[in-house]
């Protein structure tokens, strides 16, 4: 027998907002899911109660606040490491924009362990904060509403402006997009 490759176990990614089926950003699961990088498993829902948010641009937010909010619905997708790395890069983790961070999930009845986008420490409580410490369970069509593409978002400022700039503004989000 050669020297194989090992073989690598593929991640558990629970996606909740514009990775989700029907929303902007799936093509990029649909390109991985086309090259076998990745694997819809179904839908599931978070296990414990967190926030689920929307920033800026209402863009979807899952806050590392366990206990507030409550249990969000979601897509569970198996994913390859190069899979991850994409991810990774759109999600913007190397900036500080979101952390890949372990979640339980109910699935077809059954618990299991994933990972989830998470916003970073460094906004999280104050966007829990600037919502009004209301969360919502799904990212649907409806709480997407006003939501403004990557590309036609003011490229003068950086996302982390851009989220400091929301959370400073004392607009009712519950009325704004």
């Amino acid at each position: 027998m050669g020297a194989e490759a090992p073989v690598t176990k593929p991640a558990l990614v629970f996606t909740y907002g514009t990775l989700k089926q029907g929303f902007s950003n799936h093509i990029l699961l649909q390109d991985m899911i086309a090259t076998g990088d990745a694997t819809f498993l179904g839908f599931c829902r978070t296990l414990h109660p967190l926030p689920l948010v929307c920033g800026p641009y209402r863009v979807p937010f899952l806050l590392n606040l366990p206990g507030r909010g409550q249990c969000v619905s979601g897509e569970l997708y198996a994913v390859s490491p190069a899979a991850i790395a994409r991810m990774d890069e759109l999600e913007g983790v190397t900036k500080g924009h979101y952390e890949r961070l372990p979640i339980q999930i109910e699935i077809d009845g059954r618990t299991a362990s994933a990972e989830a986008y998470y916003a970073h420490p460094s906004y999280a409580e104050a966007l829990w904060k600037r919502n009004g410490e209301e969360g919502y369970n799904c990212y649907t069509e409806k709480v997407a509403k006003g939501y403004v593409k990557r590309k036609d978002r003011p490229h003068h400022l950086t996302f982390l402006d851009q989220i400091r700039l929301f959370v400073d503004s004392h607009s009712d989000p519950a009325h704004s997009g």
